[in-house]
């Protein structure tokens, strides 16, 4: 089984925090595909847009903050087990974050090395 990266992206920073019931569902959701034993890392980390943050880009140039040229903020992730990306995708399109807030999920297959 392959390990996918589930990045949840949110258009505004209002969209980061959810009701109690919101919060509930999204539960719900990371529950059942942990019920399945397919969780590997739930990602207990948040990225929130504000804070403590810097964007290190080429020539040892670091700036303040998190990369404002985007229009979304990544505002946490979830790393899943799947046989392909379409089955990642299925769990994805699951999450009530589309119909709570109408943010997006990137998923990506996370490469191992040996």
């Amino acid at each position: 089984m392959k390990e996918f990266a589930l990045i949840f992206r949110l258009k505004d920073i209002a969209d980061f925090r959810p009701t109690p019931e919101q919060m509930q569902e999204r539960m719900n959701w990371l529950a059942g595909i942990a019920s399945q034993n397919k969780l590997v890392d739930k990602g207990n980390t948040l990225l929130p847009f504000t804070g403590n943050a810097k964007t290190v880009k080429p020539n040892n140039e670091v700036t303040d903050g998190v990369y404002t040229e985007i229009k979304e903020f990544v505002s946490g992730y979830v790393v899943v087990k799947a046989d392909t990306i379409d089955e990642a995708i299925v769990m994805a399109n699951g999450n009530p974050i589309f119909d709570q807030v109408g943010g997006n999920i990137e998923v990506r297959e996370v490469l191992k090395r040996d």
